[in-house]
């Protein structure tokens, strides 16, 4: 359940807003005063502020410029003061809307959401982590191409990268050498299957402790090879 701070001084206005924010399924708290919200807002976890502009102690610009040096979640901003050089000081100090009062509760939840799925989109867009295969002490990292063995990494050719992680992926599953130089090489062998060969012998030398007794990408005499798990 998303979590909301309110921080207004006027109660009437503050439980009004908490009534129709928790009939819309958010999770509301609210602090009546700029410095116990400043607090609140540092000190927790939230996913939207809704800051009033004129608050005891410290006022809304300075909750707002305070919370904004720690902190990215959105912030909107509430005021009955309608000059716009207030507007543009508060958008300036870094919230994300500004409502004039009054104002109807439903306008104030439509806002909500729309912020709140703004800031939830951007927030996926930047947690996309990277597409990783881990097998026993060796680690792919397919979207930036590198290669840990044993939390040692390791340069790799484009084609041993390709050739290891396809293997990788595919584990337990035997391939023929025709196989794998169509897969990775993205032709029919035409005598030229020897280069499979020639790249598992380099892979191994980086990944295997003992080349001999290969412990990760095993012979299938006669047939081919497989990647053990």
């Amino acid at each position: 359940m998303s979590k909301i701070l309110i921080i207004e001084d006027e109660e009437a206005i503050a439980d009004l807003e908490k009534d129709y924010l928790e009939l819309s399924g958010f999770q509301v708290e609210i602090e009546n005063t700029g410095d116990k919200g400043l607090a609140k807002a540092m000190n927790q976890e939230f996913d939207l502020i809704i800051l009033d502009l004129m608050l005891p102690g410290i006022d809304g610009f300075e909750v707002c410029r305070k919370i904004r040096e720690e902190k990215n979640i959105p912030i909107l901003m509430v005021s009955a003061k309608k000059d716009d050089i207030d507007k543009i000081r508060g958008l300036g100090l870094g919230a994300d809307d500004y409502m004039t009062k009054p104002f109807s509760p439903s306008e104030l939840v439509a806002r909500v959401k729309a912020h709140m799925a703004r800031y939830n989109r951007l927030v996926s867009s930047k947690q996309k982590t990277n597409d990783i295969v881990e097998i026993r002490g060796i680690r792919i990292d397919k979207t930036a191409r590198r290669v840990w063995v044993n939390g040692e990494e390791k340069a790799f050719t484009t084609k041993e990268f390709d050739l290891l992680t396809f293997l990788a992926e595919n584990p337990n599953h035997v391939f023929t050498k025709e196989e794998l130089f169509r897969e990775i090489w993205d032709m029919d062998s035409v005598g030229d299957i020897a280069t499979v060969t020639v790249h598992i012998k380099k892979i191994r030398e980086k990944i295997e402790f003992d080349t001999a007794k290969p412990q990760y990408i095993e012979t299938i005499w006669g047939v081919g090879y497989r990647f053990k798990i």
